[in-house]
């Protein structure tokens, strides 16, 4: 084998630098199990979500193939791949890594006004926003938005530009499954006991008690006419303009009044209250990180 390839070029410098990797196909795929590998045959691979005992040399179970060893990558086991491949990919998780692939220009707009800059990598529709953490993979976190990490890969396009930031609590929220709101009659929780902000609670704010209350039941409008769905998220999102507008007050500012009026929103239209303090707290946890 030409061990001067350029995808194995490539492989063996992100190799030599900790980035585990692993050979892709015609059209961007990685290369499929071999025989005793079908179906888990095999019991997997060490790093999967079951891991098992498999010992395989080829480079089966697509991302859990990656690699950092430059003797597998220039095995013979791994020769034939090479000589069909047309790109690397890399597995994000096991560089300690989070890709989240933004599909469009949409996605990427939306990225750009809600979440911390980090280090970017142009594709071929969109960016990729890499971020310094791990966790749970996840697709379609929302419209053209996918999550890479610990359970995929990501195809290598470069190093990119910009500094990388640690992986926020905004993306973390993206990952976790938005609690359907019930069908009309039906209950998922008793509603919490309001709490009301007011300027007692507020010593320390900036703001006129008039400013925080309307930006307050504009925020609670939004996540009540979240009748259907996506209440968790509309909550999240308001929890996290609203804290926002306080990051440069002395503070007390009440926040934690907010916080339960916006969980007695989500939770007046279906939404689990567990879910709902869960959302909001990483709402406001976002806009500290934002603002720092």
């Amino acid at each position: 084998m030409n061990v001067t390839s350029e995808p194995l070029r490539v492989a063996l410098s992100l190799a030599a630098a900790g980035v585990p990797v692993l050979p892709l196909r015609q059209g961007k795929l990685p290369f499929g199990n071999c025989p005793p590998c079908k179906n888990s045959a095999c019991g997997d691979r060490p790093n999967m979500k079951n891991p098992g005992p498999c010992r395989c040399p080829a480079p089966c179970h697509a991302w859990a193939a990656a690699t950092t060893d430059p003797h597998v990558l220039t095995s013979p086991a791994w020769a034939p791949a090479w000589r069909e491949a047309v790109t690397v990919a890399y597995h994000p998780g096991g560089a300690g890594l989070t890709v989240v692939d933004l599909d469009d220009t949409a996605a990427v707009g939306w990225a750009r006004e809600m979440l911390p800059p980090t280090r970017t990598v142009p594709t071929t529709r969109g960016e990729h926003w890499i971020y310094l953490g791990t966790m749970p993979s996840s697709n379609a976190v929302r419209p053209g938005v996918d999550i890479k990490s610990l359970t995929q890969y990501a195809r290598w396009l470069g190093p990119g530009t910009g500094r990388m930031a640690v992986l926020p609590m905004a993306v973390r929220a993206l990952a976790v499954k938005e609690d359907t709101t019930p069908a009309r009659g039906e209950v998922a929780s008793s509603l919490p006991t309001r709490a009301t902000w007011s300027r007692q609670v507020a010593t320390g704010c900036r703001h006129t008690e008039r400013y925080v209350r309307t930006g307050l039941e504009r925020g609670l409008a939004l996540v009540r006419a979240r009748t259907q769905s996506g209440a968790g998220s509309q909550a999240f999102g308001v929890a996290r303009f609203l804290a926002a507008q306080h990051t440069e007050c002395p503070g007390p500012c009440g926040l934690a009044a907010i916080r339960e009026e916006i969980v007695t929103a989500a939770v007046s239209v279906g939404v689990p209250e567990t879910y709902a303090r869960r959302a909001v707290a990483n709402g406001l946890e976002a806009a500290v990180e934002r603002a720092a």
